[in-house]
């Protein structure tokens, strides 16, 4: 493909109740965090049909163009329609093989997994890109019992696409994900919560490069 995965990432997962479901809001604080650091957005509103989902994703095409990548949750139509970069394929829904066959080279093909089997399997499938999680305990999916930065060393050994750890990540522990081999992180109200949604990012985006130049210079004895 000729668009690539920025390394280290960090992905902002939408959830618009934090923003009153208000689109023009949501719009204006994935902007801030595309300013503050943000390389991803992914557009994950499971409840929106297919016509409100497309105008949110042409907004936020606008919003990250240029500056981010924006992914489309589950809908590969939706994704081509609003030219976005990628598709995010959850661990149950459309594999990627077959999101490969609509899609074609058109766009990047994420897959959310929550084990090492699940990963090995997505990547056999075509996946690009994966969002692993739970890592820490989130309010998000408070019955989720968290794994911790374990499976993303587990995962890391097996896999040779990159990853994103997701589930609870902030600027205090987000050097334990890196360090664990992750290519970035995933958030949703570590950012979209914040009160200043630009400062919350670049925060966060600051320790993901500090862990990820640690990484690098071989401090952390992971490979890079």
């Amino acid at each position: 493909m000729v668009t690539r995965i920025p390394i280290p990432c960090l992905c902002l997962v939408t959830d618009r109740r934090l923003c009153n479901s208000d689109p023009e809001a949501l719009e204006r604080r994935v902007a801030g965090a595309v300013r503050g650091g943000v390389n991803m957005v992914q557009l994950r509103e499971k409840d929106l049909p297919g016509g409100l989902l497309l105008e949110l994703a042409v907004r936020l095409r606008k919003a990250t163009n240029g500056s981010a990548l924006l992914f489309v949750n589950e809908r590969v139509d939706v994704a081509l329609a609003s030219r976005a970069d990628g598709v995010q394929l959850g661990e149950g829904g459309l594999p990627p093989e077959a999101a490969r066959k609509v899609a074609g080279e058109n766009l990047i093909v994420g897959r959310s997994v929550h084990s090492v089997e699940s990963a090995l399997a997505a990547e056999g499938e075509g996946a690009d890109f994966l969002v692993v999680g739970t890592i820490f305990p989130t309010g998000t999916h408070p019955g989720a019992e968290p794994e911790g930065p374990r499976l993303l060393s587990r995962i890391m050994d097996r896999v040779s696409i990159p990853f994103a750890g997701i589930g609870g990540i902030s600027a205090a522990n987000v050097g334990e994900v890196m360090g664990a081999g992750s290519s970035g992180a995933a958030v949703i109200s570590t950012i979209l919560a914040a009160e200043d949604t630009e400062q919350a990012a670049r925060d966060l985006k600051s320790a993901i490069d500090r862990a990820w130049s640690r990484r690098s210079t071989g401090v952390t004895g992971r490979r890079s």
